[in-house]
């Protein structure tokens, strides 16, 4: 049976609609005068590291499903609260990081072989692996706040999911599974190579799009083979989400833990750390059975929940 995507981009499109008008008439939203400050219980720690862990690697955008997450715990229920909510999501990246460290750690080896001029093939992915990450910094940096203000919601994210979802099934329709085993490894690409990539990678400031959705289609599209490109995206997310978690950190990482405490957070990254050692060995079994299909189905029916629940 094939989706018709037409259908689905009008259902996605009187949602909005629909949503935003709800959304406008419902002041209490912002009230913070009847919404007790920012807390943290054991279970909702669990359950944002878990989400966290589990989808930060997979190309379904993290951001997005904590939005949605925190959304339903209530946790975004005033400015207070949504403050303290986005910075924990962003500090818990720390147990996906790790993760990956872990997981990872003989290419990162290679790497820094390479950089001391032991290995010339370590040395030409590190650099890629930079330059794909300076368009990224460069945007955070003067976009950070605005994108905050008018992305962090969970209408933006059902558009970003549907977005993406329809960006997989053409691609996925464009490229067949024998493709996904052709092309460059990551020591054969070249700086400019690196550099599409972090500016594909740019569209994952919008939340719902997905860091690691962006980077395998901007490795997909300069010719790089599947694996090799998911390979790509866990290092370049090394660098991205180690460096936004430490600006995190810095910036208001004394005012989360005021309002959490250290101990809850705490539990939230090991949670974060145990779930994406698990989602990162399913993505790689899964994209080489499957390809990106079925992320991209499931991003759209995401997509089309969230609009139903809003409506409702």
């Amino acid at each position: 049976m094939k989706i018709r995507l037409q259908d689905l981009s009008l259902v996605l499109l009187i949602g909005i609609g629909t949503a935003s008008t709800l959304r406008a008439a419902d002041p209490a939203k912002h009230d913070t005068s009847v919404v007790p400050p920012p807390t943290l219980t054991l279970l909702h720690a669990v359950i944002l590291g878990f989400v966290e862990g589990a989808t930060e690697y997979l190309p379904v955008s993290s951001t997005g499903h904590l939005l949605i997450v925190q959304h339903l715990l209530g946790m975004d229920s005033n400015k207070l609260q949504e403050k303290a909510a986005d910075s924990l999501a962003i500090c818990i990246q720390s147990g996906a990081i790790l993760a990956v460290v872990m997981l990872y750690f003989g290419r990162i080896r290679q790497m820094v072989s390479g950089a001391i001029g032991r290995d010339p093939d370590g040395l030409r992915i590190l650099i890629n692996l930079i330059v794909a990450f300076l368009p990224a910094a460069v945007t955070g940096l003067i976009f950070n706040e605005w994108i905050k203000l008018h992305l962090f919601g969970v209408l933006p994210v059902a558009v970003a999911l549907f977005v993406g979802g329809v960006i997989i099934l053409m691609q996925t329709r464009n490229r067949q599974k024998a493709d996904s085993d052709s092309g460059k490894e990551m020591a054969q690409m070249s700086w400019q190579d690196a550099l599409f990539v972090g500016f594909v990678q740019c569209l994952a400031f919008w939340p719902g799009f997905s860091r690691s959705l962006a980077t395998i289609l901007g490795c997909r599209f300069a010719g790089v083979r599947m694996m090799a490109a998911v390979e790509f995206s866990f290092l370049l997310g090394l660098i991205t989400l180690t460096t936004a978690t430490a600006y995190e950190g810095l910036k208001n990482g004394a005012e989360m833990i005021s309002d959490y405490g250290a101990a809850m957070p705490l539990v939230a990254l090991i949670t974060a750390f145990f779930a994406a050692v698990v989602s990162v060995r399913f993505m790689v079994n899964a994209l080489g059975k499957y390809g990106l299909a079925p992320f991209g189905y499931y991003r759209i029916i995401l997509a089309v929940a969230c609009v139903v629940w809003l409506i409702d």
